[in-house]
């Protein structure tokens, strides 16, 4: 009995020890200290728009004649993932607009369950709201690419022309309980940063990513955004892309060959089942209008006046 009792007391003990040390650990690493509210967000550039589940952030500029281009950014980086493209297409007299999606940037973060309709939703206020003529064509960088993707399967009357960058082809769903990632991602946040970099095939060229990219990290609720969407935002590579041929759009499809986030051989899966007009892009990553705009840029411009 004496040794059940030892047994149980060290139990408890090392259960102790082991909250206080994950305590200290979050502590140590959040760095959500902040609520996202009007006074930080003063000062910004680019609108705000109340939406249907929350604030937010975007920017539109460019003549109101012009032809309509929405700019959706990927999993976590911000609209200022698309700089220099967004002014370019606006300086060749398009409308364009991009914005952050609910939980980055400065828009609001919502405690919902982050899966695609949150995000078809958020798209389909703003058009709306804003009083885009439609239908309008899209841009999608990575996750935005299946988001885009997933936006004109459902919505195939609002778009004209699709644009993918290095898009995601499936989401692969953490086999870890989501309180563990959750618990990662608070302690690891500086990870999640400077792993931004990865991105990019010469990463010396943009020393100020990693610290731009920390100023959202800051507001709470953005570390349950992107874990709740690795988690509930599901997606298929094959049928969603299948979905989109039968929408009988024009596409363009632009890959980084030296991409090792979305490796390019994905885009002969996805070219298997969608018609459309392929761009592997030389010395680039998985942000090929960044590494090469005059290329990029232009090819985007020549398939939107076509």
């Amino acid at each position: 009995m004496k040794i059940v009792k030892v047994i149980f007391s060290c139990i408890i003990f090392l259960a102790i020890v082991t909250a206080i040390f994950c305590s200290i650990l979050y502590l140590k690493g959040n760095k959500e200290k902040k609520e996202l509210t009007n006074t930080e967000r003063k000062g910004t550039s680019g609108q705000y728009i109340k939406l249907s589940l929350g604030v937010t952030h975007y920017q539109l500029a460019g003549p109101d004649t012009g032809k309509v281009i929405i700019m959706v950014h990927g999993f976590s980086v911000p609209y200022y993932i698309w700089d220099g493209t967004y002014e370019y297409l606006v300086k060749q007299g398009f409308r364009v607009l991009r914005y952050d999606m609910y939980g980055r940037g400065y828009s609001d973060r919502p405690d919902v369950v982050y899966n695609q309709a949150l995000y078809q939703n958020q798209l389909l206020d703003l058009i709306k709201q804003l009083h885009l003529k439609t239908p309008v064509s899209v841009a999608g960088v990575s996750f935005g690419g299946e988001v885009v993707t997933n936006f004109t399967c459902k919505y195939p009357e609002l778009v004209n022309k699709a644009i993918l960058v290095d898009p995601g082809y499936e989401t692969k769903v953490p086999a870890e309980p989501q309180f563990l990632i959750t618990f990662y991602e608070a302690t690891h946040g500086d990870e999640r940063a400077s792993g931004q970099l990865s991105d990019f095939k010469y990463p010396e060229r943009h020393p100020d990513w990693v610290k731009k990219y920390k100023v959202q990290m800051q507001h709470k609720g953005f570390r349950n955004a992107i874990v709740s969407t690795a988690y509930n935002f599901h997606n298929n590579g094959r049928e969603d892309n299948t979905c989109l041929n039968s929408a009988h759009k024009q596409v363009l499809l632009i890959w980084g060959r030296q991409d090792h986030t979305v490796s390019i051989k994905y885009s002969d899966s996805i070219r298997s089942v969608l018609k459309c007009e392929f761009f592997p892009v030389d010395d680039a990553a998985h942000l090929p209008y960044i590494e090469q705009p005059e290329k990029v840029n232009t090819r985007m411009v020549e398939f939107l006046r076509k």
